[in-house]
């Protein structure tokens, strides 16, 4: 298949998490993930089916045990690796045995103070994410992002965060992204999305207040935007698109034999995948 049909595909290694975010997307009540195996066998054929990158998430993918073994063989096979965690659990010990293999980092930031930031994340979370935004800056080589999913209770936060991301970005020769969600009444559970869920048009409204305000890459992903753009694999190692409020199923994925055509036919937009994907990709070195 071509890469032209997908660039990125995200492998959710695990439901386990430290979190319990009430906006939540990810998978839920996935006891027995793939085994190793298994595992090793999905990131190669990542590879084959042409994709560049993937991003290792969950929960928490930094839960499972074997996570250092599948991002060494992610980069042995020829991938750019991403690693999308809480930050909770981001040692000195993880960052020395696989940092090399890791192209960027992804950390979620839900506000710019504990008192913010608990809103929605647990106790202590704040003060984990500075931790591991300062173990980062002695692996320069891994791009880091920090996101902000955009609720009721940290809309009025965001500049805030975006000039904290800014002083950080300033501390570090690594490049730094950072990346506003809207969040969007999807989950695999029940949740009070009336307490959560942020407009259109104030989205729009903190988008142009936070535009021109920082040297920073700042991406504003609308739920529109977000709709339809992933493709993901879950710990139990089905294909996954969502779509709207739901996961639309295709399969074991190693059991799909022409991805482009399984994509093709389900609600998945590749255009809008491709176009998301531009920029963020790690260039060799000249």
């Amino acid at each position: 298949m071509s890469s032209e049909t997908v660039t990125t595909i995200d492998f959710h290694i695990t439901a386990e998490c430290s979190q319990e975010c009430p906006y939540c997307w990810g998978p839920r009540d996935f006891e027995c993930p793939v085994d190793t195996d298994i595992a090793l066998a999905i990131v190669s054929k990542v590879k084959d089916v042409g994709a560049r990158r993937i991003v290792f998430t969950g929960g928490d993918p930094l839960k499972r045990p074997d996570v250092a073994t599948l991002i060494r063989h992610a980069k042995k096979v020829g991938l750019q690796v991403a690693l999308s965690t809480t930050g909770d659990e981001l040692s000195l010990e993880f960052l020395d045995s696989v940092g090399t293999c890791i192209d960027l980092i992804s950390i979620p930031l839900d506000g710019s103070s504990e008192a913010v930031n608990s809103r929605t994340k647990e106790s202590g979370h704040f003060d984990a994410v500075q931790l591991a935004l300062s173990r980062l800056r002695s692996y320069p080589e891994i791009d880091v992002k920090i996101c902000t999913p955009v609720t009721r209770r940290n809309i009025d936060d965001v500049p805030n965060i975006v000039a904290l991301a800014e002083r950080y970005a300033a501390t570090t020769d690594a490049r730094v992204f950072y990346n506003i969600f809207q969040t969007y009444p999807r989950a695999m559970f029940d949740a009070e999305w009336a307490d959560l869920v942020v407009s259109d048009d104030e989205f729009r409204t903190l988008e142009e207040r936070v535009a021109g305000t920082t040297t920073l890459r700042v991406n504003c992903l609308s739920h529109q935007t977000l709709d339809r753009l992933y493709a993901m694999i879950f710990p139990d190692g089905s294909l996954v698109v969502p779509s709207g409020r739901k996961y639309s199923s295709y399969g074991q994925f190693l059991d799909v034999t022409d991805l482009a055509a399984t994509l093709a036919s389900s609600e998945f937009d590749s255009a809008k995948h491709l176009l998301h994907s531009k920029g963020w990709e790690k260039l060799p070195p000249t």
